[in-house]
C-alpha cells in the first residue's frame, strides 16, 4: 500500500509534507479552509503592505514545526508513540480554528465574550464527531488533559511552535528583521525532563533572542501605533453599527443586529474578513455622519491620528481635542466621543510567576532563563510595559 504523502510550498520554509491521510482531510474540510479568508494580522497590513498572509499560512506553518520539533525529540529517545505524533500536529493545525475576522482585532467585538481558544476547542470537539472520535488524543493534548504534559507545552507554552511560527512569518511578511529568530536552532535544543520541554544549555542565546524579538515585534509591528488606530477605527465600526442597529447582508447581518438569538458555529463559521470589508464599504455611504466617517477611514486609509503617552492622557487635553473637533464639524459631543478617545495597550517580554523557559545544563541541573549567568532577562524585564494612547481627528 502506498503511504499518503503530499507537499505544500510554502514561502517561509520551503516545502512542507503532509503524510497522513486524517490530517489531509482535516485541512480539506470547510471549517479549516476558512481560515484563508482571516487575516493574520488583521490592520498591519495599512503600516506593513506586504502583511497580506492569512491565518491558513500561521496554522500550516505550525504544523511544520510541529512536525520538525516531534523529530528531534524522537531522535533525542524520548517517547512518543506514532498516534501521539498524529494527534499533537492535529492539535496545532487546529489551535487556531476558533478565530473571526481579522483575529485578535474583533476578537470580544463581533462574536461577544467568546475568546477565540473557546471557539477553538468548539469546532475541534465538533470535527471529532464528524471525524468518528479520531480526534480524542488531539482534544486531550490541546487542553492540557495528557499525562504527556510538554506536547501541550509546544502547543501553548514559553516554547510553543506557535510563537515560533507567528514571529519568524509575521517578520517576513513585514519585512520587519528584528522579528527574525532562530528557529531551526531552538528546535534542535529542545529537549524533555521529568515531563517537562526544556531546551538545552547550548540554546540559552537563542532563547534569549526569541525572547527579545517577541518585545521588539510587539512595538513595533503588532502595537504599532498606526496599526493600533486602525483597529481601534474597526472595533468601533462594529460597536456603532450595533448600536444604531445598521443594516448589512447576510451572515454577517447576524452578528450585528441579532440581539436575541444565539450565534450558532455554522453561523460563525460563515463570516470572514471578506464580510466585514463589505460591510465596511457599504456603511461608507451610510446617513449616521460616525458610522460612514470611520468606515470611510479604513477603506481609504484616512486613520484618526494617535500619539503614545507614558502616562495617562489629561482630562483637560482630552477636552482641548473635542473642542477642536466640535469647531470642524457639525457633530454632537456624544458622537465626537466616538473619534476622540484614549486607552492603554500593554506587553510583556517575560512574565517571572507564570512563565517559565527551564534550561537544562549538562550536569543535569535545571534552571529558569532569567537565572543563568549574565541573563539578559532579568528583573528589568520584568512585568508589562504599559503604554496609553490618545486617538483624535486630524
Amino acid at each position: 500500500m502506498t503511504r499518503f504523502h503530499k507537499i505544500i510550498n510554502d514561502p517561509v520554509y520551503g516545502f512542507i509534507t503532509i503524510d497522513d491521510e486524517l490530517i489531509n482531510r482535516i485541512i480539506a474540510h470547510p471549517f479549516y479552509q476558512r481560515l484563508r479568508r482571516i487575516n493574520q494580522m488583521a490592520m498591519a497590513h495599512l503600516v506593513y503592505p506586504g502583511a497580506v498572509h492569512s491565518r491558513l499560512h500561521h496554522s500550516l506553518g505550525a504544523y511544520h514545526l510541529m512536525r520538525s520539533a516531534l523529530l528531534e525529540l524522537t531522535g533525542k529517545g524520548i517517547d512518543i508513540s506514532p498516534e501521539e505524533q498524529q494527534a499533537s500536529k492535529i492539535a496545532i493545525l487546529l489551535h487556531d480554528i476558533g478565530h473571526g475576522p481579522f483575529s485578535h482585532a474583533l476578537e470580544h467585538t463581533l462574536a461577544e465574550g467568546m475568546h477565540h481558544e473557546t471557539l477553538s476547542l468548539m469546532l475541534m470537539h465538533e470535527l471529532n464527531a464528524q471525524f468518528d472520535g479520531k480526534l480524542k488524543l488531539a482534544l486531550d493534548i490541546f487542553t492540557n488533559q495528557y499525562h504527556k504534559k510538554f506536547l501541550h507545552q509546544l502547543i501553548s507554552g514559553q516554547l510553543d511552535v506557535d510563537r515560533m511560527d507567528y514571529l519568524t512569518r509575521d517578520s517576513f511578511f513585514t519585512g520587519v528583521s528584528e522579528g527574525v529568530i532562530a528557529y531551526d536552532r531552538i528546535l534542535k535544543m529542545l529537549t524533555v525532563q521529568n515531563g517537562e520541554l526544556m531546551v538545552e544549555e547550548k540554546g540559552i542565546y537563542s532563547i534569549e533572542k526569541f525572547l527579545v524579538s517577541r518585545r521588539l515585534m510587539y512595538w513595533q509591528v503588532y502595537l504599532h501605533k498606526t496599526v493600533l488606530s486602525a483597529e481601534q477605527m474597526l472595533k468601533r465600526i462594529i460597536k456603532r453599527a450595533r448600536m444604531i442597529g445598521a443594516e448589512c447582508h447576510q451572515p454577517l447581518n447576524d452578528f450585528i443586529n441579532n440581539k436575541h438569538t444565539k450565534i450558532s458555529l455554522e453561523q460563525f463559521c460563515r463570516i470572514d474578513d471578506v464580510d466585514v470589508m463589505m460591510a465596511i464599504k457599504h456603511w461608507c455611504n451610510h446617513p449616521d455622519k460616525v458610522l460612514s466617517f470611520l468606515c470611510k477611514g479604513i477603506v481609504d486609509r484616512n486613520l484618526l491620528k494617535i500619539k503614545y503617552y507614558s502616562e495617562p492622557v489629561k482630562a483637560d487635553l482630552l477636552q482641548e481635542k473635542l473642542n477642536e473637533a466640535a469647531g470642524k464639524t457639525s457633530m454632537s459631543k456624544e458622537d465626537l466621543e466616538w473619534l476622540v478617545f484614549t486607552g492603554e495597550a500593554s506587553s510583556s517580554t517575560y512574565n517571572f510567576e507564570n512563565e517559565k523557559i527551564h534550561v537544562l545544563f549538562k550536569d543535569g541541573t535545571v534552571k529558569d532563563i532569567s537565572e543563568v549567568d549574565n541573563a539578559l532577562i532579568n528583573e528589568n524585564l520584568k512585568g508589562k510595559v504599559k503604554k496609553y494612547y490618545f486617538c483624535h481627528l486630524r
